[in-house]
C-alpha cells in the first residue's frame, strides 16, 4: 500500500540517486494534489524532484486539459480532480484519471479525492 509520506521524495533523486520512473511528471503532480489539494507549488516541487517553475507549468497543462481545476481558498489556489476524464494516449485512453489514481493513492485518499471530484 502507498501511503503519502512512502517512497523516494523528489529530494532524493536530486542526491544523484535519479532513475527512470513508469510515472511522468505530470502524473507526479497530480497524486501530490490528490492527496493534498491545499500543497503549496513549493511543496510539490520538492516531493517531485522539479523546479516550481516546472510545476507551475504542469499544473497549467493540467489544467489546461481539464484534469485540474484551480480555485481560491483565500490567497492560496486549492485544485479539484476531473477523476471521469479519460487518459489522453490512445494506449491509455479506455481509462479515467480516476482509475489511474485509484491504483496510486490509499483508500482514504482516493475516497477523499471522490468527494472533491470536479463536478
Amino acid at each position: 500500500m502507498i501511503t503519502s509520506d512512502s517512497g523516494p521524495s523528489g529530494q532524493d533523486f536530486e542526491l544523484g540517486q535519479r532513475q527512470w520512473t513508469f510515472l511522468n511528471n505530470h502524473a507526479h503532480v497530480l497524486i501530490c494534489l490528490a492527496r493534498n489539494p491545499d500543497m503549496v507549488l513549493r511543496e510539490v516541487a520538492l516531493k517531485v524532484g522539479i523546479t516550481e517553475r516546472a510545476t507551475q507549468k504542469i499544473i497549467k497543462d493540467l489544467v489546461e486539459c481539464q484534469v485540474l481545476e484551480r480555485y481560491r481558498v483565500g490567497r492560496c489556489n486549492s485544485y479539484l480532480i476531473n477523476l471521469d476524464l479519460p487518459l489522453r494516449h490512445p494506449l491509455e485512453k479506455q481509462h479515467t484519471v480516476g482509475e489511474l489514481l485509484a491504483m496510486l493513492l490509499t483508500e482514504n485518499e482516493m475516497a477523499r479525492a471522490r468527494a472533491l471530484m470536479v463536478r
